[in-house]
């Protein structure tokens, strides 16, 4: 797996969330991000944990050359949290694909 690959699909996923208005342009309070709850679900939204958790993470083991996470289970969060919501769904495929990319 290529991390120039990744960065891609990192910039994708801002991209897709800005163009469904969940990209947030204020930093998140410095508390929601010591939770120990799973995606952070008890101090911030999924999309949330994507921007501030998620996207920084990757960036982060990306730069010192660490190893990615051989298997991720975004899109069936994304598929249980916007189902039925029309605007949702090219995010919720491309958190599919990214899932196989990287399993």
């Amino acid at each position: 797996m290529l991390p120039v690959h990744t960065v891609t699909y990192l910039q994708q996923l801002q991209a897709l969330l800005t163009d469904v208005g969940l990209w947030q342009q204020q930093p998140i309070e410095a508390s929601a991000l010591a939770s120990s709850a799973p995606f952070a679900c008890d101090t911030m939204t999924f999309a949330q944990w994507l921007q501030f958790i998620f996207v920084p993470r990757m960036n982060l083991l990306i730069e010192q050359g660490q190893g990615l996470p051989g298997t991720m289970a975004l899109a069936p969060m994304a598929e249980h949290l916007w189902q039925g919501q029309d605007d949702k769904q090219a995010l919720i495929a491309f958190l599919q694909q990214f899932d196989e990319y990287l399993s």
